[in-house]
């Protein structure tokens, strides 16, 4: 019953949030992604399986009859979506698969791909809204690390068939878990930490309230304890990367540049002074990199190409399955691969149109470097997201992860917007007046 009525809860309050604006539908949304992982392991229903889901869904139709977006990369997003979603929703009627492991195969194939539509329409106050929503949580997630580092992670989440994954995990320095805070996995608390790292510098650098500025700043040493924490080595050279754009690649003030230089050293002298923080130094290992890297490649990839053209169905090619249906799966196949995963399960068609995407995507990132409000962040979340894409092919969830999913979402749908001309004629005025009194009255023509 519990678990019955957390769906319920989740879907009226992303719906409900969702009518009063997009940026506060997303935050309500991604606070139940946030606690999804520790409420699943607690509760071993199956409706604790639903329980973001049904959040998911009150967003979508919180949004059915709002009228659209005026930006023109929205119709652009919109079809998109439409074709990523219409080919696995076709696949569902071939008997590849039960139909109850098909419509779990679909949820991991189809479910989030909206996301994109609806984060090609965030105007400035929803950025902010989402922003101010992600530090506040951060902080939360933070707290539940740090309790879990002391009295240790079983104390949050028992071993259940849902946490094995963290419980084959206890390769940290002392034979200690990896902490995975409130979510499903280290992985997914690390991946999701970074994730929010462009939007709390957006909100330090773009806040006009000074308490949400220095919201930001908090946030920023947070997520990066939390992603040592997490003990993650491919979040650690993302987080790496994101703060070398920031402080040779970003205008700041002086006082801001000193500011950010000492967050960094104070979190670099934690994470050297603590072997606990230190899995990062394995990658050393070349040799199982490489190992790791060419298994996720190669492994049986152009084997699945010629036996499965047409896939194996959805939900038989890697999709996380709950454990009560696992045993129903035909044929399971499937490898450390994200597109080996869609090829699987979608065939050489879904590939293609998922390659074609990926080429939009791409393309589109013109618009992320392009100036206007929360220019540093939009760049930053493009190029979090092309990372994203670009190493799929060394493992899976990047489209099922809860919340991380989410994240690569808003970061393939919104950077690849053009701001509004507003946005850049306002950011010109500040810099160069006499210039964005002509463009304009240019504006004002061309909209003549």
């Amino acid at each position: 019953m519990i678990a019955i009525a957390l769906c319920a809860a989740a879907f009226l309050a992303c719906y409900w949030a969702g009518r009063r604006s997009l940026g506060q539908g997303l935050v309500v949304l991604l606070a139940f992604g946030y606690f999804y992982g520790i409420l699943r392991a607690n509760l071993l229903t199956t409706f604790a399986h639903f329980i973001f889901d049904a959040g998911l869904l009150g967003l979508y139709l919180s949004f059915w009859n709002k009228s659209g977006s005026s930006r023109k990369s929205s119709t652009a997003a919109r079809v998109w979506t439409l074709l990523l979603v219409l080919w696995p929703v076709m696949l569902v009627a071939l008997p590849f698969q039960p139909l109850l492991v098909s419509l779990v195969g679909l949820r991991g194939n189809v479910f989030f791909i909206p996301l994109v539509w609806l984060a090609s329409q965030l105007k400035r106050k929803d950025l902010m809204e989402l922003a101010v929503g992600l530090a506040l949580l951060d902080l939360v997630a933070f707290g539940f690390a740090v309790a879990e580092y002391f009295l240790g992670v079983p104390r949050f989440f028992p071993l259940s068939p849902v946490t094995q994954i963290m419980y084959a995990s206890g390769d940290v320095a002392g034979g200690y878990l990896r902490i995975p805070s409130t979510f499903t996995s280290a992985h997914a608390f690390g991946g999701t930490m970074v994730g929010t790292l462009p939007f709390l510098i957006g909100l330090w650098m773009e806040a006009e309230k000074r308490i949400l500025r220095i919201l930001g700043v908090i946030g920023i040493p947070v997520v990066l304890m939390g992603m040592l924490m997490s003990a993650t080595r491919s979040n650690f050279i993302i987080a790496c990367g994101m703060v070398g754009f920031v402080l040779f690649k970003t205008k700041m003030k002086a006082p801001q540049r000193v500011f950010f230089v000492l967050i960094i050293g104070i979190v670099g002298y934690a994470a050297l002074s603590n072997a606990r923080f230190q899995r990062f130094k394995s990658l050393d290992d070349a040799d199982t990199i490489t190992e790791r890297i060419a298994g996720s490649v190669n492994r049986g990839f152009f084997e699945i190409l010629t036996e499965y053209p047409m896939g194996n169905g959805l939900g038989g090619g890697g999709t996380s399955v709950p454990y009560f249906l696992e045993g129903q799966v035909r044929n399971p196949i499937g490898m450390e691969n994200e597109y080996a995963r869609i090829l699987s399960e979608q065939g050489i068609i879904g590939l293609l149109l998922w390659l074609s995407f990926l080429g939009w995507f791409f393309y589109q990132g013109r618009f992320a470097f392009s100036n206007g409000y929360w220019a540093t962040s939009r760049r930053l979340t493009w190029c979090l997201t092309a990372i994203g894409f670009g190493t799929a092919w060394i493992g899976t969830g990047l489209l099922t992860s809860i919340p991380g999913t989410v994240l690569i979402m808003i970061g393939a749908g919104w950077p690849t917007s053009p701001p509004e001309p507003s946005e850049v004629m306002l950011t010109t005025r500040m810099r160069h007046p006499l210039q964005a009194v002509g463009r304009a009255t240019d504006v004002r023509i061309l909209q003549r």
